[in-house]
């Protein structure tokens, strides 16, 4: 008996399994360094390399070969990593290596592994305190520094002897990990920076004591005490953040800037140009890149960029090229554009993603000249060209000549992994498990201001049959639906073949259109969100007669779980139904430097989180509401939907609940995920007036 769909689709957690992943390139560029599980059922990443040379791969570290503890061993700081990072693997997924590519280190249950790329050695584990986490060799391949238990540790890989550089002075403290906002929002994972020449690190000071504590209890299991969480909601204290330049003697210098004005500490980067931190202040208007002289700890300006609304994060940047230009990105004349040396280098319709890499002089960047794709970019010497054609979603990596390529599509299942060389071009095995099911994806440009709609009909209709319609978005900023990729409209692609028309929009606030269209949120999450749901809905029914507009679910998770619950409560004309999974309901419950970019703080700016916020539009219900929330969800906590809950039972308004117990914000265990679809399926269904399949 083959499984279902939602089976298959959660075993593989959504087909990655056996997808090649975190690519390195060896500075001569004959080596690729990447991540992959032995099949698409597998969940234990190993280590590989491909030798350009003669084409072979090899495995390199397979955790089961050693006889490493389970991912239930795993310390704590390392399992909120991962929640950050919605990491559903287990084994080796993550390393860091020297400059040349020779040793990598990585952890395994919080013990520390050193590997060679040279050779055939079984990877030696290094004793070292429990609990490591994020381990990163200096660039020579000498000392190899890590956390644990709060501190910041370096072994000397030819002496064997660790040392303890910084340790916390204070029960809330610690060394060289990265604070929650910076994880969640600022996608800064780390928390220390080895200088050039490996003598020297630049180590983050976390001090949470100022930050609010929550309590997430397990009701399954009464008997445990509740998880304190430290959360900074909207409008309360941060972390306090501080910087250290640690030499490796324990030589401490203090590094300085105005933090009364910039609190948030977005980026460092430690170059052979020097030592430069990105700062900004609470209310994200300005972006400061500032040099700092490792010696004295002092700072000096050196890049500014301010916007009334807010200044972009964008990976990649700030950044030097060989011969020491900055690359910036920046908001200019309507466009996200690189920058060198604060001077835009491309036109204003290429929307700029991220900074992939830089080779020398050149820059591989991804960006987009239509929002549904995603293409790679090269500026340089010898000017701007396009690296990929046609619609897709890319990625890469450029190092000495040599570029990786990622690529998704609407043509074909899963990435593809090619990298090119001197003319040569390899790809690089996906073990992944095809998904057996091909979405059937029309891609609209909706209503007057064009939004990007995806419209799913099921695999057997037949024209002139009228289907229920489910809107499948997610709505929000950081995050788009509508992209020229197969694996983006699986999930839809199901739901439509369980008798829906399934249309997915991405309205104002979503990236991809240019700062103007993602500013149109700022003040108010609901209103033009909300909109463009509607004005999407009825643009694809009068392309695609076939959709009946009686019978409109609407289904979302988070950020589209909040829109799905707002649909319901605000445009009961509209929709009919609706299932919200771990909505946010009440904004000043989420977090400082997500909620406060687009709202401001609750204190001086309450109006927009009254316009935003679900729970005063309670006893507006007049639909069904399926609220889904994990009670272990440290992200959006369960309380935004038992709040609303309790908004709604006061005001009379019938509804459903389905807690799921020791769920994250993540839902990776298989029979949870399979069934929460099929029960979404079934509310809907029932909600609707539909028959049984």
């Amino acid at each position: 008996m083959t499984d279902s769909f939602p089976r298959r689709q959660a075993r593989t957690r959504r087909f990655t399994l056996g997808a090649p992943r975190g690519i390195t390139v060896s500075p001569d560029g004959q080596r690729v360094v990447f991540l992959r599980s032995r099949g698409g059922t597998d969940p234990v990443t190993c280590l590989w390399t491909l030798d350009l040379g003669t084409g072979e791969e090899r495995l390199v570290v397979d955790p089961r070969e050693l006889d490493a503890a389970g991912e239930d061993d795993l310390p704590p700081e390392e399992k909120a990593r991962r929640e950050r990072t919605r990491e559903q693997a287990g084994g080796v997924v993550g390393y860091a290596t020297d400059r040349p590519v020779t040793t990598a280190a990585f952890a395994l249950s919080g013990r520390l592994y050193l590997t060679d790329f040279a050779g055939g050695l079984t990877p030696r584990l290094v004793d070292t305190p429990p609990g490591v986490i994020d381990p990163r060799p200096d660039p020579s391949g000498r000392s190899i520094a890590f956390v644990a238990g709060g501190a910041l540790h370096v072994h000397d890989v030819t002496s064997r002897v660790t040392t303890a550089l910084a340790e916390p002075d204070g029960p809330h403290v610690t060394y060289g990990l990265a604070d929650f906002v910076a994880a969640e929002e600022m996608g800064r994972m780390r928390g220390y920076w080895w200088a050039p020449d490996g003598d020297a690190l630049l180590v983050a000071r976390v001090d949470d004591s100022p930050v609010h504590r929550w309590h997430i209890a397990d009701p399954e299991h009464p008997d445990r005490e509740p998880t304190v969480v430290a959360y900074p909601a909207a409008g309360t204290p941060n972390a306090r953040v501080t910087l250290e330049v640690v030499d490796l003697d324990g030589t401490v210098v203090p590094v300085r800037w105005d933090q009364e004005r910039d609190e948030y500490l977005a980026d460092a980067v430690w170059d052979g140009h020097g030592l430069m931190i990105v700062v900004q202040p609470r209310d994200q208007r300005a972006l400061r890149i500032l040099s700092v002289d490792p010696d004295t700890g002092a700072t000096t300006p050196v890049h500014e960029q301010t916007d009334p609304a807010w200044v972009d994060l964008v990976p990649g940047v700030p950044a030097h090229t060989a011969s020491g230009a900055l690359l910036t990105v920046g908001a200019v004349d309507g466009g996200l554009r690189l920058l060198a040396d604060g001077e835009p280098v491309t036109p204003p319709a290429l929307q700029v993603r991220d900074v992939a890499d830089i080779d020398g002089d050149v820059v591989l960047f991804r960006a987009s000249e239509d929002p549904t794709s995603i293409g790679l970019w090269t500026w340089g010497p010898d000017g701007l060209a396009a690296v990929t054609t046609g619609p897709g979603v890319h990625g890469g990596r450029l190092t000495a000549g040599t570029l990786v390529v990622t690529r998704q599509d609407l043509d074909t299942d899963g990435t593809t992994t090619t990298v090119r060389r001197d003319g040569t071009e390899r790809t690089i095995a996906s073990f992944a498990d095809l998904p057996g099911l091909t979405p059937r994806v029309t891609l609209l440009s909706a209503g007057e201001r064009a939004l990007r709609t995806a419209v799913l009909l099921p695999t057997d209709h037949e024209p002139g049959t009228r289907l229920p319609v489910l809107m499948d978005p997610y709505g929000g900023p950081h995050s788009q639906r509508v992209l020229a990729a197969r694996g983006a409209f699986l999930t839809s692609q199901w739901f439509a073949d369980q008798g829906f028309a399934v249309v997915v929009t991405d309205g104002r606030g979503t990236p991809g259109r240019g700062p103007d269209f993602e500013r149109a949120i700022l003040g108010d999450f609901a209103g033009p969100v909300l909109q463009d749901q509607v004005d999407a809905l009825h643009a694809a029914a009068e392309q695609h007669p076939d959709l009946d507009l009686t019978r409109v679910g609407i289904r979302g998770w988070s950020f589209g779980g909040y829109l799905a619950a707002l649909a319901v409560l605000r445009r009961s004309d509209v929709f009919h139904a609706a299932v919200a999974g771990a909505p946010v309901t009440d904004w000043a419950l989420y977090d400082t430097h997500y909620t406060e970019r687009y709202l401001g703080r609750p204190d001086t700016d309450p109006e927009a989180y009254e316009r935003s916020s679900l729970i005063a539009d309670a006893p507006r219900l007049t639909r069904p509401l399926l609220l889904v929330h994990g009670l272990a969800d440290d992200n959006v906590v369960a309380a935004h939907t038992l709040r609303l809950s309790s908004a709604l039972l006061a005001a009379g308004r019938p509804h459903s609940v389905l807690p799921l117990s020791g769920v994250t914000h993540m839902t990776p265990q298989e029979v949870v995920a399979e069934n929460l679809l099929l029960l979404q399926v079934q509310f809907l269904k029932q909600s609707l007036g539909i028959g049984a399949a």
